[in-house]
């Protein structure tokens, strides 16, 4: 039998099908794991201001530690170098936890599985990308509709508009690509299958979508107007998660739709200078 360039073989119907004798992950298990990625994050760019001030602070003529870090930091650059660094001590030190964690989930299609495995059908990439890059434009209109004239700001659009450029590009990787593998891991992986382990598939979908928005809140500095957008993402990232019995398409998706974003804050309202 032939197979398409747009097919692949199924999964073994036994990974089609929810793994009700496998461990799911632990609510308090779960809300640990993203708590720690956040928090990690933030001990990161803690870590790197008080090492800056400790420097400034060594110097002769150094301004002191206090307005070092105020001065570093105010500096879009800097910025843009904690984020990086942030990013890129916490999301492999929380994708390796995971994998040591949970170590029997990791390629399991269903949930609890995470869905680190092949889509049902490769139709669900093209899928992905279509709805990553329809997502961020249905999700602004929706926003500015709620907003009512006010304007919608994010930390990373201040952050990446004046950003040097050779700061700019690893900053694009890293929101495009190491956030989106780590968050759906996270909420499409980890939390929604605790959560389906204990309530109604729905529930869990919705249980899982609003904490992934609550979480992004403080980067749209508590914009309530944004929160159904992100919401919509969520809900969006899920039904890809289940239906395709694969996380991938999901991080595909998560990416396309940051992409979008960085892409009109990045080169098109604010171009590399």
């Amino acid at each position: 039998m032939e197979i398409s360039c747009t097919e692949v073989s199924p999964l073994p119907p036994a990974l089609l099908l929810p793994e009700a004798g496998r461990p799911a992950p632990g609510l308090r298990a779960s809300a640990g794991i993203i708590a720690a990625y956040f928090v990690l994050q933030f001990a990161v760019g803690i870590a790197f201001a008080l090492a800056i001030g400790v420097m400034a602070a060594l110097s002769p003529t150094g301004p002191g530690i206090d307005a070092a870090i105020r001065t570093t930091l105010g500096q879009p650059a800097m910025q843009a170098l904690v984020a990086i660094l942030s990013l890129g001590v916490a999301a492999p030190l929380t994708l390796w936890r995971a994998r040591r964690t949970w170590p029997q989930l990791w390629l399991l299609a269903r949930p609890p599985g995470f869905g680190f495995t092949p889509p049902r059908h490769l139709s669900f990439f093209a899928l992905a990308v279509a709805a990553g890059l329809a997502a961020p434009i249905l999700g602004s209109l929706l926003t500015q509709w709620l907003a009512h004239g006010h304007t919608v700001t994010q930390d990373i659009q201040q952050i990446g508009g004046n950003t040097p450029l050779g700061l700019r590009i690893p900053l694009v990787l890293v929101v495009v690509c190491v956030g989106p593998l780590v968050e759906e891991l996270l909420f499409r992986g980890v939390l929604l299958s605790a959560l389906m382990k204990r309530a109604h598939v729905g529930w869990a979908v919705a249980g899982s979508s609003l904490l992934f928005a609550l979480v992004h809140l403080p980067g749209l500095q508590y914009q309530w107007y944004a929160l159904p957008n992100l919401i919509l993402l969520a809900l969006l990232l899920a039904g890809l998660r289940l239906r395709s019995g694969s996380i991938w398409p999901a991080v595909l998706a998560h990416g396309a739709n940051n992409l979008l974003a960085v892409a009109v804050w990045f080169v098109a309202i604010n171009p590399p200078g």
